[in-house]
């Protein structure tokens, strides 16, 4: 169990969950997208929030900015959240659009405000837990996928619960956060994608996709 535990940390890392909610959205949208687009659009999503990032976490700790992937501290958070909000942006601006994903527009709107709220709160010295904000707006984001396109991935979603669950244990298993931290981050993270998906249910319905 000890094992399942320090292995969830890193399986559901919060920087897998924007290319995991992009990959998902691609594989199930009852919509045809050209391979070679939906291969281009993932790959860019995977540079810009994952590779980079991974960059730029190795130049904060070569600079002594940052001790370990985990980010324990308030202070080692504040540069790699602001930079994920202008990377959000990027993917919102340069790859994504509102008329052709709307969906996945919307899911990277949420991410952006999960990102922004998560570094304003470091500058009050609050540290909330990016792996709950990471999953639960994954989670947030499939449940109303499944909802707008009445699918029914109750396999899908009851294995995200599962790892919502086993994520907040493992975070503290690791003595990486309180009880606090942990359910800020997770309604940081489910409260953005339900103010998006009401916006994606209100602005665009099923007809406008064909």
């Amino acid at each position: 169990m000890k094992v399942v535990l320090k292995l969830a940390s890193y399986l559901f890392h919060p920087l897998w969950m924007p290319f995991l909610g992009s990959l998902f959205y691609f594989l199930f949208i009852p919509r045809y997208f050209p391979a070679e687009i939906v291969k281009a659009k993932l790959m860019a999503i995977a540079i810009i929030t994952i590779f980079i990032p991974v960059v730029f976490y190795f130049l904060l700790k070569n600079l002594g900015k940052a001790k370990n992937i985990f980010l324990e501290s308030v202070n080692e958070r504040r540069w790699p959240l602001f930079f994920f909000v202008l990377l959000s942006f990027m993917v919102l601006h340069q790859i994504l659009n509102i008329y052709n994903y709307p969906g996945l527009f919307y899911y990277f709107v949420g991410i952006m405000i999960s990102a922004a709220l998560s570094y304003s709160l470091t500058w009050l010295n609050l540290k909330t837990s990016l792996h709950m904000v990471g999953i639960s707006g994954l989670l947030m984001f499939i449940v109303g996928f499944c909802i707008y396109f009445h699918l029914y991935f109750i396999y899908t979603i009851s294995f995200l619960m599962i790892a919502t669950g086993l994520t907040a244990s493992s975070r503290l298993y690791n003595k990486a956060h309180t009880s606090g931290e942990l359910f800020l981050g997770f309604v940081i993270g489910v409260i953005p994608q339900l103010i998006v998906f009401n916006l994606w249910l209100r602005e665009y319905r099923m007809s406008d996709l064909f």
